[in-house]
């Protein structure tokens, strides 16, 4: 089920600062995107259908094959950015957005700076200027030390114009760079809409909110010191291309729109809280995402046999949900009835089409309230199994490691502690609980050889772990 982690509100009149984001984690170090502080929030829902949107756009981008992550961000602002094979999206975006074709044009947007190689082409940018920048640096400091070798004020002042002008030439070269990146990604975008057989419009629909809310800030942006061209250009520039297109008029299948209501409905009750989900709700009266709202609002902010008896009701309208039985798990948790949620998770597991390794996690964490030895081995495996599917989900680790203690398996415990803290981007301890699994296990093994290859794991020799 979605965490819910405090939110990070975005003001409008921050709308380009925001999306000048992606260039800046662009040129950052591809690590783990928890060990980067970026709030990632993780739902199996949310992210089975976000895969949904981008894979057909990633098969038309030559990108399928990439191991492409898609990470998502708790931000309110409308935002998506790219670092090395992860696609990063804000929940603002996705609660704002209400078509699924407005965040499949932000992902065909995105892919198409990975299949670009924006990112590197970025770098590249970013060492020219540097040169450019120290260039005229040691110009003007030159024209310093000549001026003060004639007593020459003018030269001396001369050289500290280069010397400055140096440095404002080099950004401005790297953010006319970036703009002419930004503007070929929105034709690629169109490229693979148009091969999906997808409508354009929804990228319009967005770039006009972007103008909107630039306007009501009242901010006054000098469009040369932006990485992002001026969304009135973006609109201009595009506008043709999407009307030319076949697919200008089609909109999406009603049960993607459907699910797409869904998820809007979920960030707004477990992100935003019961007011603001109950303003999205009212917006959609009588429709399943409502009642799906309604039942995860009960839930959190009312009672529980309420919420389970509006859940159980969505479960016989899509007895085949996976995550109506996976909120109905939740709710059997918190009526404290352990083996009722493990009933519940397991049937999630067997209906989940994306796989996803959330939910096996959730039904380990089930079993381990059971509390016998029998439900206790039976949470191992299952714990495992999730994190087979999902090798980053560090708090699963931690759970694992208290399934392994209670069994009073101590070594698999330390393991499975250096796992949560390697995940998490803190290598240090990591490397601490391996060497005491270690202690404990026979040498060679496998989980030995496991413990190894974190305690001799740096960023810079990248050993994979994955």
């Amino acid at each position: 089920m979605l965490s819910r982690p405090r939110s990070t509100i975005a003001q409008a009149a921050r709308v380009f600062a925001t999306l000048s984001l992606g260039a800046v984690v662009a040129v950052a170090s591809s690590v783990s995107a928890f060990a980067q502080n970026v709030p990632v929030i993780r739902d199996a829902e949310i992210e089975a259908l976000v895969r949904d949107y981008a894979r057909p756009i990633f098969k038309a981008a030559g990108l399928a094959n990439d191991g492409i992550d898609i990470v998502l961000v708790n931000d309110q602002s409308f935002n998506a950015f790219v670092t090395g094979r992860r696609l990063f999206i804000n929940t603002g975006a996705l609660m704002t957005a209400e078509t699924p074709n407005e965040i499949i044009g932000v992902i065909a947007h995105e892919a198409g700076h990975i299949a670009g190689g924006h990112q590197q082409k970025l770098r590249d940018q970013l060492e020219r200027a540097k040169t450019m920048a120290i260039i005229a640096t040691l110009l003007g400091a030159g024209a310093i030390a000549a001026g003060a070798a004639t007593n020459s004020r003018g030269l001396a002042g001369a050289g500290m114009g280069v010397a400055a002008g140096g440095g404002e030439m080099a950004q401005r070269s790297i953010l006319a760079y970036q703009r002419t990146e930004e503007m070929t990604a929105d034709r690629s975008a169109i490229t693979y809409l148009n091969a999906t057989g997808q409508s354009g419009m929804g990228m319009l629909k967005t770039f006009h909110r972007f103008q909107t809310a630039l306007s009501l800030s009242g901010a006054q942006v000098d469009p040369y010191r932006i990485s992002h061209p001026m969304p009135q250009d973006r609109i201009a520039n595009l506008e043709v291309l999407v009307k030319q297109s076949p697919y200008v008029d089609k909109i999406d299948p009603p049960a993607l729109q459907q699910r797409h209501d869904m998820m809007r409905v979920k960030i707004a009750v477990y992100m935003d809280g019961q007011a603001a989900a109950s303003r999205l709700i009212r917006k959609m009266p009588g429709s399943l995402a409502a009642q799906y709202g309604d039942a995860q609002a009960t839930y959190l902010f009312g009672d529980i046999a309420t919420a389970l008896a509006k859940t159980n009701a969505l479960i016989k309208t899509q007895p085949k949900n996976a995550y109506f039985q996976e909120l109905r798990g939740d709710i059997l948790m918190k009526a404290n009835r352990p083996k009722d949620a493990a009933d519940a998770y397991a049937k999630a597991v067997s209906l989940d089409p994306a796989r996803s390794g959330l939910l096996p996690v959730s039904w380990g964490q089930a079993l381990m309230a059971i509390g016998t030895p029998d439900s206790l081995k039976k949470a191992v495996v299952q714990i495992n199994n999730g994190l087979g599917r999902d090798k980053e989900n560090s708090a699963g680790y931690r759970y694992l490691a208290q399934a392994y203690g209670e069994l009073g398996d101590i070594p698999g415990a330390e393991l499975a502690t250096a796992e949560g803290h390697f995940y998490s981007g803190n290598y240090k301890d990591a490397k601490i609980f391996a060497m005491r699994a270690q202690q404990q296990m026979k040498r060679g093994e496998p989980r030995w050889l496991r413990a190894q290859d974190i305690i001799n794991y740096t960023p810079s020799n990248k050993i994979k772990i994955k």
